[in-house]
Formats: structure tokens, C-alpha cells, sequence
């Protein structure tokens, strides 16, 4: 098994790491910003031998907003473009559908490696799979429904996936 040390070494070694999460389902859970301004979650479940890393993404009010003015046909196909892109980058991904509307409300992308696959390259490769996929989603939202303007903001845990 893994050492929780090795793990936490090698994030704050390349300067992601942001905290540690008390979470009584899991032996250790860390937040990470993986690229800058992306909080990212690095879980391993209580008794598991695979670690988990998690990016959960909340479709801002703007971007729902033009969903619902779009179509019954551009929402379905998006849901569709969206499984089937998000699915080219081996990860897993739950997408959260307003079931009446058929508008996509949040997305959770999430990776899973066992102990016996993990290293720091591996670990690194997990974290730009699950972002790449998270930004794909973005821009397939953008692509589809229109790109809004928005201020930067500071990083914060509000797209963790146990917020």
C-alpha cells in the first residue's frame, strides 16, 4: 500500500497542495489546485486500496440560463456530445441533469488509480486527465450555448466534491 506521506510529499512538493479534509470516509483526503485556480480532491476511501481524484464543477447561473432558452434538440444532443467527449479521456463522469428540463446543473469527473499503479508521473497524469476533461465540458458548454464574460476570482473549495 501507498504511504499517505508519499502522496501528500510529492503534491506539496510541486506547490498544489491547499489543505487536508477531515472526512470520516476516508484514510486521507487533500485539496489541490491543479492548474492554478482549479481545486481538485485527492481521496483515498476508508479501507480502499486505490486512491481517487475528483474535480465537481457547478454550470454557473449564466450558462443555465442560455440552456433553458435553448431547445429540447441542442439540450439532448449537448448531453450526448458531453458523455461522448468527456468519455475519450478514460475518466469517469457524473453528469447531475435537471430530469424536466433536461439541463446539465453539475458535472463530477473522477479518476481512480490502485496502489499498485501509483507514481508521481502517474499521479500527475491522473490530475491533467481529470482537469482536461473538466475543461472540456466548458468549452463544449461555451461551443453549444455561448460564452458569457466573468471576472477572475479567487480559488475556492465551492466546486469540491463533498461541499
Amino acid at each position: 500500500m501507498i504511504k499517505e506521506e508519499k502522496i501528500k510529499n510529492w503534491i506539496v512538493d510541486e506547490g498544489i497542495f491547499r489543505e487536508k479534509k477531515l472526512d470520516d470516509n476516508a484514510d486521507f483526503h487533500y485539496i489541490i489546485e491543479f492548474p492554478k485556480d482549479n481545486i481538485m480532491d485527492v481521496v483515498r476511501p476508508k479501507g480502499k486500496d486505490f486512491v481517487i481524484i475528483a474535480c465537481a464543477t457547478q454550470v454557473s447561473p449564466q450558462h443555465l440560463e442560455l440552456m433553458a432558452a435553448s431547445s429540447p434538440e441542442v439540450r439532448h444532443d449537448f448531453l450526448l456530445d458531453a458523455n461522448m467527449s468527456i468519455n475519450q479521456f478514460l475518466v469517469d463522469c457524473q453528469l447531475a441533469v435537471e430530469q424536466n428540463s433536461n439541463i446539465l446543473q453539475q458535472y463530477v469527473i473522477t479518476y481512480q488509480i490502485f496502489d499498485d499503479g501509483i507514481t508521481k508521473n502517474n499521479l500527475f497524469d491522473a490530475f491533467k486527465r481529470v482537469f482536461k476533461a473538466k475543461i472540456q465540458c466548458v468549452w463544449l458548454i461555451e461551443k453549444t450555448f455561448g460564452s458569457i464574460k466573468h471576472k477572475p476570482t479567487e480559488p475556492s473549495n465551492e466546486n469540491s466534491m463533498f461541499i
